[in-house]
């Protein structure tokens, strides 16, 4: 098992699903812009703000993904070369940290928000809460889909690196 070849892979994966967020993005900032030239009605109107605040929310997630990993490619090489039993628990800690914030913010932060802004949409009876709370739950949607691929990814790098005993041979 070339564990440099499976981090590397993983990090080429994450490079791959993180545009989505920028894509998103997009899709939200041309939906305010879109909101902003038609809007006719006050809950029309209402979304501009909102869809443009997700959309640069989603822009700078992506962006911050996507760079992260482009750089931790290059970084994985060096690490491993340096010392692989170095690189491979630092990779196991990191991998394990990275899996329980998914648990925290993924699965259980997010399920919250988004109920919060449903019950927002049933109690607030204005525009600008209703735009806010649905906007809020589409890009709360956005963040679950796209992270949960994510998540499932991480998860199967994780047993992998457990796979490898500290001298970076397979067990």
């Amino acid at each position: 098992m070339d564990i440099l070849k499976t981090a590397t892979d993983w990090a080429k994966s994450e490079l791959f699903s993180t545009p989505f967020f920028i894509l998103f993005g997009i899709v939200f900032a041309v939906a305010s812009l879109g909101f902003w030239q038609l809007g006719k009605t006050d809950i029309a109107r209402a979304y501009i703000i909102p869809t443009l605040v997700a959309g640069v929310l989603l822009v700078t997630i992506g962006l911050g993904l996507f760079f992260t990993n482009k750089s931790r490619i290059t970084r994985f090489e060096t690490a491993y070369n340096k010392d692989a039993s170095v690189f491979v628990e630092s990779e196991i800690t990191r991998a394990e940290a990275t899996l329980k914030e998914y648990n925290t913010i993924v699965f259980k932060a997010i399920p919250i928000i988004i109920i919060v802004a449903a019950l927002s949409i049933i109690f607030i009876n204005t525009p600008t809460w209703r735009a806010i709370s649905i906007t809020t739950i589409a890009m709360m949607i956005v963040i679950l889909l796209i992270d949960g691929t994510a998540h499932a990814r991480i998860e199967a790098y994780y047993k992998e690196l457990k796979l490898v005993d500290i001298n970076n041979e397979p067990l």
